[in-house]
Formats: structure tokens, C-alpha cells, sequence
């Protein structure tokens, strides 16, 4: 009978071994699950690249091409 397979990571809070098991998974404990999310909440957590608003592209699709020729 093959026997059945486990992930074992590392919590990404405090690096111990984790099984997949383990009901906090990806974390070791409550505490490590309290840290992230209080991470998440104060923002210590960004998205590295800049986001744009849909609408500003929807209305100036040339964007700078525009200004150019009108100074021209």
C-alpha cells in the first residue's frame, strides 16, 4: 500500500518545520497565524508594483504621446 505523501515546509514566520497535517497550516501555531495577519493589517505587506486606476487609462489612452503634440 503506498503510503500517503506530506508537504513539510517551513512556517513563514518563525522557519520551524510544518506538515501539511498540522490544522494551522502553512504556520506552527496560532501565534505565527496572529503575527501575519496583524502584518497584512497594518500594511507591512505591499505589492512591489505600482498600481494604476483602469478609468485614467480608459480616458488618456495615448497618455504622454498627447501632451507632446500639443506643445508642438
Amino acid at each position: 500500500m503506498p503510503r500517503k505523501r506530506t508537504i513539510k515546509l517551513r512556517c513563514p514566520i518563525c522557519k520551524k518545520a510544518v506538515k501539511d497535517s498540522v490544522p494551522e497550516f502553512p504556520f506552527c501555531s496560532p501565534r505565527c497565524r496572529a503575527i501575519d495577519l496583524g502584518k497584512w493589517a497594518s500594511g507591512g505587506y505591499v505589492v512591489s508594483s505600482p498600481v494604476t486606476d483602469a478609468e485614467e487609462t480608459l480616458q488618456d489612452p495615448g497618455g504622454q504621446d498627447q501632451d507632446r503634440n500639443q506643445e508642438e
